[in-house]
């Protein structure tokens, strides 16, 4: 038997519905796109063109645009200096993130052990404690073994607050993996870091590449970490554009520039592991 036909009337609203839909999501886009674009903008525009018209009048006198902003930006030592300064903090805090986070995830999920629900449970608790809240004691524990004001310092505090989270996502992961796979492996001889190594990270490296993108965003925009435990040799660029915000009100061209290069990294990070990131945030969500 043949399906029944759909009236024409359903099969036009499923057209047009699905284009207006694609439509819809398209000029969300453009609308969200919009303040990096007049970013962008005011950061090629010279000063006194951004202190005189907005920068949407670069459409109709494109010949402003310059790229002696970032020129400037560049030859300032301090501006490279925060710039070094962010990454050193943000790589080593997401890979430790992930290696900690999944050696932990594999433990509280494949690895009989005493006390390994109460574990998970106190990391799911873990999960609601906010930043704010130890700011003060982990300052004066850092301050006690001479990490306070210090690159390591800030990498420490990241990775105590990140761990957490990643254990809770990889084990979401790792769950999904049939325990039959894992059984095969031991009885063929494979060891415990073998079986990681060769079987569960590469079955989860959608759930480990959304983490790694997680925690590098969140530790390359960071401020109020930055800002506490920081000094002024080891502080990142967000701290430096505060600093430029707090000396400079009015200066926009440097702003715009210096937050605009600043946004470059987490922009080229997000999609270039966008599948990637996508699939792991999903991951677990269906049979």
């Amino acid at each position: 038997m043949t399906a029944p036909r759909r009236p024409v009337i359903a099969r036009v609203a499923g057209r047009v519905g699905g284009r207006v839909v694609r439509v819809g999501l398209v000029v969300v886009a453009l609308f969200w796109m919009l303040p990096v674009l007049g970013l962008l903008v005011a950061s090629l525009r010279p000063e006194a063109s951004n202190a005189h018209s907005g920068w949407w009048s670069v459409f109709t006198a494109p010949a402003q645009l310059t790229l002696a902003n970032y020129a400037g930006l560049l030859a300032d030592r301090g501006v490279l200096g925060s710039l070094w300064n962010t990454v050193l903090i943000a790589v080593p805090s997401t890979v430790l993130v992930v290696v900690i986070g999944a050696f932990a995830a594999y433990a509280l999920v494949w690895i009989e052990f005493p006390g390994r629900d109460i574990v998970m449970l106190g990391v799911v608790a873990l999960l609601v404690v906010p930043v704010q809240v130890a700011l003060v004691p982990v300052a004066k524990l850092l301050g006690a073994i001479g990490l306070y004001g210090s690159i390591p310092g800030v990498v420490a505090f990241h990775v105590a607050f990140g761990i957490p989270f990643a254990v809770f996502l990889l084990r979401n992961s790792f769950v999904g993996i049939p325990r039959d796979l894992l059984e095969a492996a031991r009885l063929d001889g494979g060891r415990e870091l073998r079986i990681f190594w060769r079987l569960v990270l590469p079955i989860s490296r959608p759930a480990v590449a959304a983490l790694a993108t997680f925690q590098f965003l969140w530790v390359w925009n960071d401020l109020l970490v930055a800002l506490v435990f920081a000094d002024e040799a080891s502080a990142p660029i967000t701290v430096a554009l505060r600093s430029e915000l707090r000396q400079f009100g009015s200066n926009v061209d440097v702003l715009a520039s210096g937050a605009f290069l600043s946004m470059v990294v987490p922009l080229v990070v997000f999609f270039a592991f966008q599948r990637a990131f996508v699939h792991g945030v999903l991951a677990g969500s269906t049979k």
